[in-house]
């Protein structure tokens, strides 16, 4: 199954040359699981050319807020839209959790919360699911059709399934603890308040659920395309 990474951002240029940019660690997350990976630069305004090019969709992660005006943002609305019409399924990551939810009708905002940094739980049903989180916007308005399969005390849309069309999370199961640990030292400062950076650096370490969630995301994309013909490569 041949899976499009929509990239809407980049990983801190001082952290990429060691620990990857996001193509790199979905392909990790998803290794060993019979997909094969495109990549399309979509914050640079590379595209596919059609919802079909690919037989599933995986919208990254990004520092850019989903209602901001980047040039890129409209015509990746357009691309959701026309693959959720189309049940080409899609998974969105952090940013594409929140671009989806937009993109079908729902509401992002930046969370007055507050931010939530590192090792978080979140109820997936009766099953608690830890994983790295680097965010301060949520999806505070599901759009129709989307139902709440993962959800925290600190944030209610953790993660969406619109039916067998989008699944959408919004903590980061690609991120390593070297990664949460590398954008705190680097992009946290006079951003993220010191005493919550340092809170969540006693958590750093412990076990995660990353590949029970890496598992999730490959039955979604199994699972909604059972049957179906491979796209033309």
């Amino acid at each position: 199954m041949l899976i499009g990474i929509l990239q809407t951002g980049q990983m801190a240029e001082s952290l990429r040359d060691s620990l990857g940019d996001y193509p790199d660690m979905f392909r990790a997350l998803l290794a060993e699981r019979g997909f094969e990976f495109r990549d399309y630069h979509v914050e640079a305004m590379e595209f596919p050319a059609d919802v079909h090019d690919c037989d599933g969709w995986l919208i990254t992660g990004s520092r850019h807020g989903a209602y901001e005006d980047h040039p890129f943002i409209a015509p990746l609305e357009e691309f959701i839209r026309r693959a959720y019409a189309e049940a080409v399924p899609m998974v969105g990551i952090c940013f594409g959790h929140q671009i989806i939810a937009q993109a079908l009708g729902g509401k992002v905002e930046k969370f007055p919360g507050g931010w939530s940094v590192g090792p978080q739980d979140y109820a997936f049903g009766d099953e608690t699911i830890r994983l790295n989180a680097w965010h301060q916007d949520q999806v505070v308005a599901r759009p129709e059709g989307a139902c709440v399969v993962g959800s925290s005390d600190f944030c209610e849309n953790a993660a969406l399934i619109y039916g067998e069309r989008a699944f959408t999370v919004q903590a980061h199961p690609e991120f390593s603890d070297a990664v949460v640990e590398g954008l705190m030292d680097r992009r946290g400062a006079g951003v993220v308040p010191d005493p919550l950076m340092a809170e969540a650096r006693t958590r750093l370490g412990q076990p995660n659920s990353s590949q029970a969630l890496a598992q999730r995301i490959a039955n979604f994309f199994l699972q909604s395309r059972g049957g179906a013909a491979p796209a033309q490569r």
